[in-house]
Order: C-alpha cells, then sequence, then structure tokens
C-alpha cells in the first residue's frame, strides 16, 4: 500500500512572513501545508540595549546575527532611529545561512559561518577570534544563553542587543483547532520556540500536546531536544539545519510503495 506524500496535511508552525519556502516546498510535492504560525514577532520590550549598539557600532569588533529575523529587526531600528548607513566595516558572524543571507540583503559582509546553524557552532566557530575584542549579540529578547556564555569564557567584551520577542499569535488558536479537526499527517517545528509556542497554543485551544498520533519533524539537534523535553520525539530529523532538509525529513515519513 502506498504511503506517498501526495495529499498528506502537513503543519507549518513558522511566522507567517517566514513559511513560504517551506509551504511552497510542501505543496511541489504534492502535499497540502497547514499553516498554524505559533511564532509572531514583536518589537522588544524596551529598545536601550539595541539603541545603545546602534549608536556605538563604531566601537566594536564583532557584530553576531542568530537569526534572520535579528538582522531584519535590527536594521529596521536602524532606520527608525535615521541611521541607515551606520554600518562601519566590523566582522560579521551568522548563525546559519539563512541568516547570513539575510545579513548580505541588508548590505553586511557575513566573515564567519559555524558549519551546522546552532548555537554551540556558532560559539566554537567565535571563540578563537574573540579574546579582547569588543563583541555585540544581537538576538530575541529570551534565547539560549550558549552563546553569550562561551563568548565571555572566550575573553570576549560582550554586549547583548535584544531586537525583537516572539510572542503567540492569538489569531492562531481557530486555526489550530480547525487544523487539529480536519486531521493532520506530521507537524514540522524549525525551532525549540515552535514547539514551546505550540504546546502553550494547544492548552489556550483545550488539544492535547502533543498532538495525538502526529508524526513530528524537527529542523534540528536543539528542536528535537525540545521535543522529547515536551515527550514528542521527533519521527524524523533535518540532516541539516535548512529547510530543504526538513522538506526531505518530512518526505522520509511517507516512501512512495
Amino acid at each position: 500500500m502506498s504511503r506517498s506524500i501526495q495529499g498528506r496535511r502537513i503543519l507549518v508552525t513558522r511566522a507567517p512572513h517566514q513559511a513560504t519556502e517551506l509551504s511552497h516546498g510542501l505543496r511541489t510535492l504534492g502535499a497540502i501545508p497547514v499553516e498554524v504560525p505559533v511564532l509572531a514577532i514583536a518589537p522588544p520590550e524596551n529598545f536601550a540595549s539595541l539603541d545603545a549598539a546602534l549608536h556605538s557600532l563604531a566601537s566594536f569588533h564583532w557584530m553576531v546575527f542568530t537569526s534572520a529575523n535579528s538582522v531584519r529587526a535590527f536594521v529596521a531600528r536602524a532606520l527608525e532611529l535615521g541611521l541607515p548607513h551606520l554600518f562601519p566595516s566590523l566582522a560579521i558572524a551568522a548563525i546559519g545561512r539563512s541568516t547570513a543571507a539575510a545579513a548580505q540583503q541588508a548590505g553586511f559582509t557575513v566573515a564567519l559561518l559555524p558549519d551546522q546553524a546552532v548555537g554551540e557552532s556558532l560559539a566554537a566557530a567565535l571563540a578563537p577570534h574573540v579574546h579582547g575584542q569588543r563583541v555585540v549579540l544581537v538576538r530575541a529578547s529570551i534565547a539560549r544563553d550558549i552563546v553569550p556564555d562561551a563568548l565571555l569564557a572566550a575573553g570576549a567584551d560582550l554586549a547583548l542587543a535584544e531586537a525583537y520577542r516572539n510572542v503567540i499569535p492569538e489569531t492562531s488558536i481557530p486555526l489550530l483547532t480547525q487544523a487539529a479537526e480536519q486531521g493532520i499527517d506530521a507537524a514540522t517545528f524549525t525551532s525549540s520556540s515552535s514547539v514551546t509556542h505550540l504546546a502553550a497554543l494547544a492548552t489556550d485551544a483545550a488539544i492535547p500536546f502533543p498532538l495525538v498520533a502526529v508524526p513530528a519533524v524537527s529542523i534540528g539537534p536543539i528542536t528535537s531536544a525540545t521535543l522529547r523535553q515536551h515527550n514528542w520525539p521527533p519521527a524524523a530529523q533535518a540532516t541539516t539545519a535548512d529547510i530543504p532538509s526538513l522538506l526531505a525529513a518530512v518526505q522520509s515519513l511517507f516512501p512512495q510503495q
């Protein structure tokens, strides 16, 4: 009996502005993307740390971006403050290829890209370069401390710039309810936050979590660890932390027979 991905309903939990590539890829494979955004991007509760970094960029040796969202939020705030050209020649580190692409699109030259798009790899790649250097880390308001702890241990003079917050869209509650009623064949996760936010959204919607009999597909080991912490071991994991590998992992659940 065939288990083709054709016609399978796949939950996409990415924010609306980031869901296009994954949803398009699923449609190309013949699947049906079911978009229930569990993350939305909001400004930080205050801009103090970001504004301080923007006004003193010339004093830094390195700027580190931990997501494409951090790049966009950084540039948007610079424009809002009337500082569109305040991008001095400092070294840029990006956590992964999508973040590097966003940085390059914003006009930065990326000097360092780790082998894997996870905080541990970024920290290990940066550590040999930052002793005695001023480093600004542009990130979400709530984030793991792997990178800042490693940079401080390596002797960096570190400043944190909180550029945005991940929030749960209330409008997604009816979307999740409808998706559950119509059935979901697999759920995709592109970050640990997407797991924790879906758990909160399911609670608000009075839907059991983990989703019953729905295999989870993870973009990488950190997201997989968060799924396990929520008693939802991933059925498949992307080999590299990008959308093409995530699509391949989804497809592996439904081999053509």
